[in-house]
């Protein structure tokens, strides 16, 4: 096991340089003159050759990108080039507030639940399952995130239409500026869960040493909590860690509709001013998560299935 994870750690880590290599040199040939872009048409060319040196964009871009790669191996992301503070003061708090809702999210879609009762009850919890699956697939997140706003914010006035609160300030104004986003941002996530793992589950009840083990005497319950649900469980785990990371993505348009300072307003922001610093960390803070959040899948399936080590 700690060999299985020794790899996969060190897989990450290169997944991780290699992204941050394509990323940069992508931004800084697509950017152009980024300190025209700064400086706006009136800067004179001294001002430009003078901000280049400043910047370092004067330099051979193996050059840049080794300093910035040093300088990102501490988690030291720069200065931002359209903000006053540095790149790690703004960036780290909207990660927060990002990884925030989508955890909620994740853990919202212990729609787990929902499929496992599904398969083993069918019925009416089943047609439910159905439904909300359907409902998940085929209506778009904003569309659910305007609707939950009409309904609960600007007609019943229970929640916030926008803004957030951080818990520290106020757990009940913090809970209120947050339900929505996350119920908007987990349906789908449900939908897709839940319809896994009531397939998962419906084929592993299915399969023979189910019903050799209630040949010999041992309860349903025992059965299904035991060895069913061992066994259901990679494949829920599979699609609930890649759900984890679309999530990243749909929490921008999300965070945009309910005004939220995560990493969404941030990465528009950044974008639009071509700012590299604050994209690179953007890029880099986000692989990173994507690849911490494969890992604890990869070691919570290797547990779960001894034949994932082999693999």
């Amino acid at each position: 096991m700690l060999i299985f994870t020794l790899r996969r750690i060190a897989n990450g880590l290169v997944m991780l340089v290699a992204v941050s290599f394509v990323a940069f040199f992508l931004l800084r040939i697509g950017a152009g003159n980024v300190a025209r872009l700064i400086l706006g048409l009136q800067a004179t060319p001294e001002q430009i050759a003078e901000l280049n040196e400043q910047l370092g964009l004067n330099r051979p871009l193996i050059e840049q990108f080794s300093t910035w790669l040093a300088n990102a191996a501490r988690l030291d992301f720069g200065d931002s080039w359209s903000m006053p503070e540095t790149v790690n003061e703004v960036l780290f708090p909207r990660l927060g507030v990002t990884l925030t809702i989508v955890t909620l999210t994740t853990i919202v879609a212990v729609a787990i639940i929902l499929g496992t009762l599904a398969a083993i009850h069918g019925g009416a919890i089943d047609r439910i399952v159905q439904f909300i699956g359907l409902i998940g697939f085929s209506v778009p997140g904003f569309l659910v995130a305007f609707f939950l706003v009409t309904l609960f914010a600007i007609q019943s006035k229970i929640f916030n239409a926008v803004g957030y609160v951080d818990f520290a300030e106020s757990p009940t104004e913090w809970a209120k500026s947050i339900t929505l986003p996350v119920a908007a941002l987990s349906l789908s996530a449900i939908a897709s869960v839940a319809q896994q793992v009531r397939g998962s589950v419906t084929d592993a009840i299915n399969m023979d040493y189910v019903r050799t083990l209630r040949a010999r005497g041992l309860s349903f319950n025992r059965v299904v909590y035991k060895h069913v649900l061992r066994n259901a469980g990679g494949p829920a785990l599979s699609i609930l860690g890649v759900q984890f990371v679309g999530m990243l993505g749909g929490a921008i348009l999300i965070e945009q509709i309910f005004a939220i300072p995560g990493l969404g307003p941030y990465a528009v922001g950044a974008t639009s001013m071509s700012d590299i610093p604050a994209v690179m960390g953007l890029v880099v803070v986000t692989a990173l998560v994507v690849i911490v959040v494969n890992l604890v899948i990869d070691l919570l399936s290797a547990a779960l299935n001894p034949k994932v080590r082999l693999s």
